[in-house]
């Protein structure tokens, strides 16, 4: 998809349900080519135990199968989105829009105002998790 969009991979954004031991859903968002360090997002959440959310229990919370989690517009009430800090580099990104193949092209700083996340290192071991 990247390709023919015209954008690197990183510049795709991988929307991911994480759940917690303390019954919370979260939405993770990173770039395309990267992997989110649990540390990193055990220590964000403050949860200890955290577990991708399964196929079926992505489509319940959300409404979209996975591979086409749009980053807003679902979220209900109090609902923690998180955007890794590596994304604001970019000058546009490619979210998902509810449907496979389709794509949003989005800002970084938009995307942080349309799905209210929070930006945190979520990726590099180097550098510090809050900015």
């Amino acid at each position: 998809m990247a390709i023919a969009l015209g954008l690197r991979e990183h510049q795709t954004i991988k929307t991911l349900i994480f759940e917690t031991d303390k019954d919370e859903r979260v939405l993770v968002m990173v770039g395309g080519d990267q992997n989110v360090i649990s540390g990193h997002l055990k220590k964000v959440l403050g949860s200890r135990n955290i577990q991708l959310a399964s196929p079926d229990k992505v489509f319940q919370i959300t409404g979209y199968q996975i591979g086409s989690i749009p980053p807003f517009s679902w979220q209900p009430g109090g609902f923690r989105s998180f955007l890794d800090t590596d994304m604001m580099n970019e000058t546009i990104l490619a979210v998902g829009a509810g449907v496979w193949g389709n794509e949003i092209l989005i800002s970084p700083g938009n995307l942080v105002t349309a799905s209210q996340a929070t930006v945190v290192n979520l990726t590099n071991r180097e550098k510090t998790i809050f900015p």
